[in-house]
């Protein structure tokens, strides 16, 4: 079994998702007392958060890549960089290692291909749906992303920031996103991605009427697979 590399706390909360997630996961194809060989790097949201509103992308590749050496050298692998906001300076924090460093978009974009999904509606943070680097990384390998309408844009930041990332599960909120779910499935979109880890804490693919395709578990079954491969 390969040991993963886990760069954390972005939120932690969606963190202990990731870990819980990777744990059960080696449970259950191996059995018995087995779990995940994981190195966990955890860094301060709230100092990244604040880099971010100040425009220091080098600062923010810095920390994360100084996280993505330190798990290289404590054994890992390979490294999942878990958070798809700072995915933003994912080839600095690549070119900080020699191990590889799994990028998301390309993972999620892989499972809308082998779904035969041709259209997906994009739902996150306010910075990931205006910025659109990820969403257009997606894009790159022939799907159509539909963005929810502008109005949207800070009710789903704030439950992010403001309910989320605490664990607040309001139901007003997931009756929200379920809303805006539909809005982009009337308009087409065959599948949505959740790309802001902390929606799976709200919304379940149980409550949706569409295939609701969430990183966290897109992250994982990819990392269980190329651990135990």
């Amino acid at each position: 079994m390969q040991t993963i590399g886990l760069i954390g706390g972005l939120s932690w909360e969606s963190s202990a998702v990731y870990y819980e997630g990777l744990n059960k996961g080696v449970q259950a194809r191996l059995g018995g007392l087995h779990s995940a060989k994981v190195v966990l790097v955890s860094v301060d949201l709230a100092e990244l958060d604040e880099l971010q509103d100040a425009g220091d992308w080098d600062r923010i590749a810095e920390i994360l890549s100084a996280a993505a050496r330190g798990a290289e050298q404590a054994g890992a692998d390979f490294l999942l960089l878990a958070t798809t906001t700072f995915h933003r300076v994912y080839d600095e924090v690549a070119d900080a290692v020699s191990i590889p460093v799994v990028h998301l978009a390309d993972l999620m974009a892989e499972q809308i291909v082998a779904r035969g999904y041709k259209t997906v509606g994009f739902m996150g943070t306010a910075f990931t749906l205006t910025d659109h680097f990820f969403a257009e990384r997606i894009g790159s390998h022939g799907i159509n992303v539909n963005m929810p309408d502008e109005l949207h844009t800070d009710t789903l930041d704030s439950i992010v920031y403001d309910e989320l990332v605490f664990r607040t599960i309001n139901p007003s909120s997931r009756k929200r996103v379920l809303g805006i779910i539909d809005e982009l499935t009337d308009a087409g979109a065959e599948a949505i991605v959740f790309a802001a880890s902390e929606l799976s804490l709200l919304v379940r693919p149980q409550d949706a009427d569409v295939p609701v395709l969430d990183v966290i578990t897109v992250h994982v079954e990819d990392a269980l697979d190329r651990a135990l491969a």
